[in-house]
């Protein structure tokens, strides 16, 4: 530990946020806006370090849920006006919001309908496009329709199309952010430019409490920092944290795991442009999305289909990082069925991460039974897009129940300034019973 390390131990804190990702930082930035002497700590050497690192930085509004929707659409603004949300500079430069629009194919992998019923509620820009309108924009497509989701190794995988798609909902606000690590470092130098200070290399080995009230963390060699607030923004080591906090686990309805996911990454067809003239699509018929990559690559993820094996991870330290061939081929396939141009390589380039996933892929944002202790975990794989958003929740939320309100009784109503829309933030409740609207998928 350096000397300013050893310091920073030696302080109290008003609130220590436990992670320094696109959540953890978002929520140290509100927080220190509105006055608080904050300390994001972080295992890994520096900001957006982790899982945020490898996120596809996707910014669309579809999701399963009204709340969901309005939640991710409001996000919209901060990212389309990120400079002027941060209030501050960064030596490294800004993060680019690359506003391409965003595609969700009209099949029956998504519920589209519930989607475009949402999107009427909330007010979110769209239009209708029959799939002739999607060819127009995009000529690469194919309208046929493959559905159900196979794998290669399945024996009906390479059967002909069963018919054709109807159409899309195309969101033009939608698209994606260039580099979601250097997003986060602009975070970070936007919370320290309010007075957030943030420490690396260390890790959080305990959650100190008396009589059920959290007094801080204890890190690696044994050293505490004080404060009166602890926020967990682990990612996917949530869980891990909050088995360190007394009495936190036993009152949660939700949980959180961690699961291994894998994007890959694919040339995009030859004589195109899909980096330039390329947009994010939510491929529900195939059970993919996928969107522009630097090098005029595609980036190509799976929505988590029945046929696709799910592998939870124990520790989080440990899990393979490689690719795997099966997997590759599984969503790189699914993926020139919908581009019939797209070429195979034989060499493989992906990345394998983890995703902190809540029971119902619904976050949770939240209080605790210990007080002082909140939460803002459940987010890998659909939140990255609404980090602006959240950070302003857990700032609210936590000033809501630091003043004495009850928000399991008495939910706080969190105003979004930009849609107009007041959402109930019981919603992300550690204590709701399981949504059944949502997809239980990365779509949310």
């Amino acid at each position: 530990m350096n000397e300013g390390e050893k310091e920073m131990t030696d302080r109290k804190y008003d609130a220590i946020i436990v992670g320094a990702g696109i959540i953890g930082a978002a929520t140290g930035f509100e927080l220190a806006k509105k006055g608080y002497k904050t300390l994001n700590i972080d295992k890994l050497p520096t900001s957006g370090y982790g899982s945020t690192s490898n996120s596809c930085a996707i910014v669309r509004a579809h999701y399963s849920t009204h709340d969901g929707v309005a939640f991710a659409y409001e996000g919209f603004y901060y990212w389309k006006n990120w400079a002027e949300y941060l209030e501050a500079e960064d030596e490294m430069g800004l993060a680019e919001y690359r506003n391409t629009g965003s595609i969700l194919l009209k099949s029956k992998g998504h519920d589209w309908q519930k989607v475009r019923k949402h999107y009427d509620a909330v007010g979110v820009e769209y239009e209708e496009w029959t799939m002739q309108d999607v060819k127009d924009h995009i000529a690469i497509y194919s309208d046929d329709s493959f559905w159900p989701v196979t794998r290669p190794e399945d024996d009906d995988h390479f059967n002909e199309p069963n018919g054709k798609l109807e159409g899309a909902l195309f969101t033009p606000g939608g698209g994606y952010v260039n580099d979601p690590q250097l997003s986060v470092h602009n975070l970070q130098r936007a919370a320290e430019a309010k007075g957030g200070e943030f420490l690396f290399n260390t890790e959080v080995t305990g959650i100190r409490s008396r009589d059920g009230r959290v007094l801080g963390v204890t890190v690696k060699g044994g050293k505490e920092i004080d404060a009166s607030v602890v926020i967990n923004a682990a990612g996917p080591h949530s869980f891990l944290i909050n088995a360190m906090a007394e009495g936190v686990p036993e009152g949660m309805n939700i949980k959180t795991r961690a699961l291994r996911h894998e994007v890959h990454h694919v040339p995009s067809p030859e004589g195109f442009n899909f980096l330039n003239d390329g947009y994010h699509t939510s491929d529900g018929d195939n059970s993919i999305y996928f969107r522009p990559e630097v090098g005029n690559m595609i980036l190509v993820g799976s929505e988590d289909p029945e046929c696709d094996a799910q592998e939870w991870i124990d520790d989080p330290d440990n899990f393979n990082r490689n690719i795997t061939d099966a997997q590759y081929k599984a969503q790189v396939y699914r993926l020139a069925r919908r581009i019939p141009s797209l070429g195979i390589p034989n060499k493989q380039l992906g990345i394998a991460d983890l995703y902190d996933c809540s029971t119902d892929w619904i976050p949770i944002y939240d209080k605790s039974d210990l007080k002082g202790y909140y939460m803002a975990i459940g987010t890998s794989g659909n939140q990255y897009k609404t980090a602006p958003v959240v950070g302003i929740l857990m700032a609210e939320l936590i000033e809501y129940c630091e003043k004495g309100k009850d928000h399991d009784t008495d939910p706080l109503q969190l105003f979004l300034k930009n849609t107009g829309i007041t959402i109930d933030v019981g919603f992300f409740s550690r204590k709701r019973e399981i949504n059944e609207d949502s997809s239980f998928s990365v779509n949310g």
